[in-house]
């Protein structure tokens, strides 16, 4: 298998470390937009008969698949991989970005290819919790997604970003605008993250999760937010972002029946977000090259892997998720 990788950030390299360990891996290319970074994680990885670092004239060329690690024009890189017959992997999280994404369904699926989107750490992970979760229901009713923590600087500028926008919810079957930065409701995470205050904000959770769950009434996501991180959203970041974030988490509640009675489902993760994004995005390219996913199309991982398999592929990795079972540790 032939991999391209678009993006050498925090995201993008940890994606590369993960599919070069992968023996199924013939061949991956790494590039980025910025001169000489890709080069400096070709070689940390260190095999050059597998690893090479390319430009950006050529450098998903002959690529089963490509994955975009990059802040933005997911778009127009999607439509040049699907041309040249190479399925896609976006870890990307911004709402116009994912909506665009999702608008190749059509094409990826007459070419026959996959275009997996927001397959990151939320979201990504996020979604194929929600799938995982969905089984145990008879049916589900309400999904709702919370996050805290970045992982690299073009993470924590989206952060910045998300917090000034529209947050987008699906309600009773339809799509409502509410104010990002509002909404404040208290979230508990896996340890040692514990609970934070998290807000509504410009999120494409939602935009993944409605069409895995077209019946639900409500479908919200919502990420951790200080207060200073709600003061400061309408302007400039006022301290370069650090390199790599620190811990975070991700959370997924769902509601629904169980039988003839109503019932809730907590699951979790908590990881470093680079790495767990790179882990899912590796994996999801993976299983996009062997033919796992479950269909043809643009669509979020909630409808394009099987959960079970898929989340033991990323423990034994090292990225696991837990099941809040409402017995303290």
């Amino acid at each position: 298998m032939r991999v391209a990788v678009l993006g050498a950030g925090a995201v993008g390299a940890r994606a590369a470390r993960q599919l070069a360990s992968t023996d199924e891996v013939d061949q991956l290319v790494v590039a980025d937009l910025q001169p000489g970074v890709a080069d400096a994680v070709a070689r940390a990885i260190d095999e050059p008969d597998r690893i090479v670092a390319r430009g950006l004239d050529d450098w998903c060329n002959g690529a089963d698949v490509g994955v975009l690690a990059v802040p933005y024009g997911h778009r127009a890189w999607a439509e040049r991989l699907l041309e040249q017959g190479s399925h896609v992997v976006s870890v990307i999280d911004d709402v116009d970005e994912v909506g665009a994404l999702l608008g190749l369904d059509a094409e990826a699926r007459v070419r026959e290819r996959s275009v997996l989107v927001g397959a990151g750490f939320a979201p990504g992970l996020t979604c194929v919790l929600a799938a995982h979760a969905a089984t145990t229901f008879d049916e589900v009713d309400e999904v709702h997604v919370a996050k805290v923590g970045t992982a690299g600087p073009a993470c924590a500028r989206a952060h910045h970003r998300a917090l000034n926008g529209e947050a987008m919810d699906w309600r009773g079957g339809a799509w409502q605008r509410r104010r990002a930065g509002s909404g404040r409701e208290l979230c508990w995470f896996p340890d040692p993250v514990g609970g934070h205050d998290c807000y509504r904000a410009a999120l494409p959770d939602a935009q993944l999760l409605v069409g895995a769950f077209p019946h639900a009434e409500r479908i919200t996501a919502r990420m951790g937010a200080t207060r200073r991180d709600r003061l400061t959203t309408g302007l400039p970041m006022l301290r370069k972002p650090h390199p790599e974030g620190t811990i975070g988490a991700v959370r997924v509640e769902l509601r629904g029946r169980r039988g003839g009675a109503r019932d809730v489902a907590v699951l979790g993760a908590m990881d470093r977000p680079g790495v767990a994004a790179g882990c899912v995005a590796a994996v999801a390219a993976l299983w996009a090259g062997d033919g796992r996913v479950l269909r043809s199309g643009a669509a979020g991982l909630a409808e394009m892997v099987a959960p079970v398999p898929f989340l033991a592929e990323l423990a034994r990795r090292g990225v696991r998720a837990a099941v809040f079972d409402g017995v303290p540790a």
